[in-house]
């Protein structure tokens, strides 16, 4: 082991164990996840081999001496996939899957060939015989087997990698049905028959890549989550030496133990302790508290958190995945990874399916010849057999309604970004919203009239002007809507931590902290105050509230109306989060919740057998979105806390929640109705097309027009939804 080159990878997660983490960009399926952690199982001494599908990492722990890092890398490889040691740029890397892409071009090519194709058949069947008919004939193999070639690669390569581990999959049928057809066709056209079956091979293509296209589509923004966290960390931080000297270092090259300069402006790059200088952080990201936080030599800073006022003197504690941002990101992977190894109904059918469907074709085959009816028939009826099993409307059942329910979640101000949240959030039993920034705008704003005359809101608000706390621009934008003009002021001073303070004729004009100012407590419950002061005069106070999102109520009752219940965790202070609770009238609520708390909260409702719908929009409620069982976020969110979020909605308004929750249960009603008509269609054509009466070109069509019955009564949804806004 000691000259093993991976073992600088290793970390030892207990006394005797070993841990190393690879990245396998490969993984794109529950399929892939199963081979990749079955090929490490078996080695002797693994006691954890799992991947997480949103930043495909695979994380291995062994007793240690048992087994070699450069083992377990050869045994994914053998499963038939890249490994390397895993870096956090790979995970923020996995946006820019190009999987899509191609499947997008694919499926363009095979329609472009299929509809050319159908024009040229048209004509044959129209009475076209003869010379003209073999030219059509001709010109439809010119146009499909390259269509067919490289349009096909998707199942071709995919079936090619089962076939040769031994396993079988879906696309295994799927690439014989086509090459049979496409070869059988070919074939008619070297002996001038009179019917070929180029454009059911093309069509059958173009079909099944419109569903592999959307879910991969669903599949790629599902993963995004683990990505963008990922691109909050910090790149690097400027270190102090020991003889003053400053110095840019990357991320990975800061110890504990060495000092980090925070600019003011600039987000916190590590856990640590503040040395030297005092200032007020804004940890609303983290914590979800509305207020800045004053901090001062001996203070614990968490890496994320954005420092308002002054430079900082920071004594590293911990870095990198060590770190509080860290910890976030390991526990939002860790939900998300356990929530994407779902293994969807399509999936675990393939397992049955393909072995099926290869059976009963080759039946098929072997009863027409027992019967004496010759290779070539035989032949053409199995290859009909294949095809018309071709799972094209199960495929499209899903998708087809996801797709379209998107398109009118969106018309209504909600952004669905997994496709499987519809299905999720019809399960739901609860509701869990975050406080701030969520059933509140998070924008502080005066509560009342501001109880100042004109020339003194004009000082109080030029103070504001060159604040950056969240009160102070409340203030600015109050005055601003009154139309007082900010006043100009000269020589203003920020004290950190207390407020803003300048002279006008030798008078001291001050903005801040009640105390500081010399205010007496604000109003009775006012939780959020401003103090103004103008020279020797008494002190002004200025209460704040940050006001409910509109329709917080009506939403909260619809939601109840559905039949689930209801409540509030935040991570901001109890006299807060209780007042909030009374107004809308939620007796289920929890205050001071970290990151941490918020997700334990969630894992032991989901124990209990609760299905939760997480509503939250700041990074530290980023763990539980990704762990509830569904979850949503206002477009004010975090970007953390969007990607980590199933769907977005992009009004001020909390009726976006109970519409999606309504939409998802029509949307749930078409789903098993697709599913009905394709089961249904099996049903009645396979045995048709065992009994010889399909031709592979009827039977192309017949799976085909399954498809569009799908497709079909995934629009009807449309009219199947109450308009925008109706309860």
């Amino acid at each position: 082991m000691a000259s093993s080159p991976l073992l600088t990878f290793t970390t030892e997660p207990a006394p005797g164990k070993r841990r190393l983490d690879l990245h396998v960009p490969g993984v794109h399926c529950a399929n892939c996840i199963r081979k990749v952690e079955g090929a490490v199982r078996p080695l002797e001494g693994i006691t954890l081999a799992r991947v997480n599908f949103s930043t495909r990492r695979l994380a291995v722990e062994w007793e240690d001496a048992q087994v070699t890092p450069e083992a377990i890398v050869e045994a994914v490889e053998g499963a038939g996939f890249e490994a390397r040691p895993f870096n956090p740029a790979d995970a923020a890397a996995t946006e820019a899957d190009p999987q899509s892409r191609r499947l997008l071009t694919a499926m363009a090519v095979a329609g472009f060939a299929a509809m050319n194709i159908m024009l040229l058949s048209v004509s044959v069947w129209s009475g076209a015989d003869g010379a003209t008919r073999h030219l059509f004939h001709i010109l439809s193999a010119a146009i499909a087997i390259p269509a067919v070639a490289y349009a096909g690669r998707p199942f071709f390569a995919s079936a090619w990698g089962a076939l040769r581990h031994g396993r079988t999959n879906m696309d295994v049928p799927i690439s014989i049905g086509i090459l049979l057809a496409t070869g059988m066709s070919f074939h008619e056209m070297l002996t001038d028959a009179p019917h070929v079956w180029f454009d059911a091979a093309t069509m059958l293509i173009f079909f099944l890549l419109v569903g592999r296209y959307l879910d991969s589509v669903m599949r790629d923004k599902a993963r995004a989550g683990v990505a963008t966290l990922m691109k909050q960390a910090a790149r690097g931080a400027l270190v102090l030496g020991a003889d003053g000297t400053q110095e840019y270092r990357p991320i990975e090259a800061v110890a504990p133990g060495m000092l980090v300069l925070v600019a003011a402006g600039e987000r916190v790059p590590v856990d640590g302790v503040v040395t030297e200088g005092r200032s007020a952080l804004d940890s609303a990201l983290l914590t979800g508290e509305s207020l800045p936080q004053a901090v001062q030599p001996g203070s614990l800073l968490s890496a994320g958190t954005l420092n308002l006022d002054a430079p900082l003197t920071v004594k590293t504690t911990a870095v990198g995945e060590a770190s509080f941002l860290g910890q976030v990101l390991r526990m939002m992977e860790a939900a998300e990874g356990g929530r994407a190894r779902h293994v969807r109904i399509a999936d675990r059918a393939a397992r049955l399916y393909a072995p099926a469907v290869h059976l009963l074709a080759l039946c098929t085959f072997l009863g027409w010849m027992a019967a004496g009816a010759g290779w070539h028939q035989s032949l053409l009826t199995a290859t009909a057999v294949l095809i018309i099993t071709c799972p094209c409307a199960l495929g499209l059942a899903v998708p087809a309604v996801q797709v379209t329910a998107a398109n009118l979640l969106m018309q209504r101000g909600v952004l669905l970004k997994d496709g499987g949240a519809l299905e999720r959030l019809v399960e739901a039993d609860s509701v869990l919203f975050d406080k701030t920034g969520t059933l509140t705008l998070g924008r502080p704003e005066p509560a009342g009239e501001l109880p100042l005359v004109e020339a003194d809101l004009a000082r109080a608000a030029g103070l504001a002007a060159r604040s950056r706390h969240p009160l102070s621009r409340g203030l600015l934008a109050a005055a601003r809507r009154q139309g007082v003009v900010p006043a100009t002021l000269a020589d203003v001073r920020e004290v950190p931590g207390c407020g803003m303070e300048a002279r006008v004729d030798g008078v001291l004009l001050r903005l801040g902290r009640l105390d500081w100012v010399g205010a007496e407590a604000g109003p009775e419950g006012a939780l959020l105050s401003l103090a103004f002061r103008k020279g020797d005069g008494a002190a002004v106070v200025l209460p704040f509230h940050d006001p409910l999102r509109p329709d917080a109520r009506a939403a909260i009752d619809a939601i109840r109306t559905r039949g689930l219940r209801v409540g509030i965790v935040s991570g901001d202070r109890p006299e807060a989060v209780d007042a909030v609770a009374r107004e809308l009238g939620i007796d289920d609520w929890h205050a001071a919740m970290t990151p941490a708390d918020k997700l334990d909260l969630i894992r032991v409702r989901a124990r209990q057998g609760r299905r939760v719908l997480v509503v939250g929009d700041g990074l530290n409620d980023a763990p539980a979105l990704a762990a509830g069982h569904v979850s949503m976020a206002p477009s004010s969110a975090s970007d953390a806390g969007q990607t980590a979020a199933d769907l977005l909605f992009l009004q001020d308004g909390l009726m976006a929640v109970p519409e999606a929750l309504s939409l998802a249960t029509a949307a749930d009603r078409h789903i098993r109705q697709n599913f009905a008509a394709a089961i249904g269609y099996n049903v009645l054509a396979v045995p048709i097309a065992i009994a010889g009466f399909a031709t592979p070109m009827i039977a192309a069509i017949a799976m085909s027009g399954s498809s569009i019955l799908v497709v079909a009564n995934a629009l009807r949804l449309r009219w199947a939804v109450p308009a925008k806004g109706a309860r």
